[in-house]
């Protein structure tokens, strides 16, 4: 289903791109098939010759000790702590239009610990901005176009690893949660410019 979605929105894309740099969201909830789709129409598109850049916003979440254990509740933690706001609006999103080199703090898991990384843009490219939460107030105004992809709690949760799914209280107080805070107080279905029902 997502290969049929990203050749669909490869013919949608092309249409609407106006001068040198188009810029893309793909907005969804945890497990909703971003990154699968990400991945499907980057193959489109390098078949096709046509030049693009994809960031991940989960590759500049903070260190451990900004969103666990702040004494805020869990969901806000998730939410409002998991990554610098300003930074990556300020570092990523205000530069993609016009900087042909971005640098960028690059979250490692394993030392908990970032590095600077140079990223080269060419002058006319399509730029995909892939992750959660996308449509929030301090982001959403950079985007030409987003598309958020909608898929059942349950369904999304059976995606996780069985290891993952042991720990389903956390999810409940930590990231379902901010899911529904997201859902009532940004409206991402509505608000987003094509809704995939995955």
């Amino acid at each position: 289903m997502l290969q049929v979605h990203s050749h669909a929105l490869l013919k949608l894309v092309k249409g609407k791109k106006r001068g040198n740099r188009f810029i893309l969201g793909i907005d969804g909830l945890s497990r909703s098939g971003k990154t699968t789709l990400t991945h499907s129409l980057c193959k489109h598109l390098k078949e096709e010759g046509i030049a693009h850049a994809v960031f991940h916003i989960d590759d500049y979440i903070v260190e451990r000790k900004r969103r666990y254990n702040t004494g805020r509740d869990e969901w806000f933690e998730y939410y409002f702590l998991q990554w610098d706001l300003h930074d990556i609006r300020q570092n990523l999103l205000e530069k993609l239009l016009l900087s042909k080199e971005i640098a960028l703090s690059f979250y490692d898991p394993g030392s908990d610990s970032h590095d600077v990384r140079s990223i080269q843009l060419p002058e006319e490219c399509l730029i995909i901005v892939e992750g959660v939460f996308l449509q929030r107030q301090e982001w959403r105004s950079f985007f030409d176009y987003m598309v958020f992809l909608d898929c059942p709690q349950e369904e999304r949760f059976l995606r996780e690893s069985e290891e993952t799914q042991r720990n389903r209280e956390k999810f409940k107080s930590r990231y379902w949660k901010a899911e529904d805070f997201y859902l009532k107080a940004v409206s991402p279905r509505k608000k987003a410019d094509l809704v995939f029902n995955v």
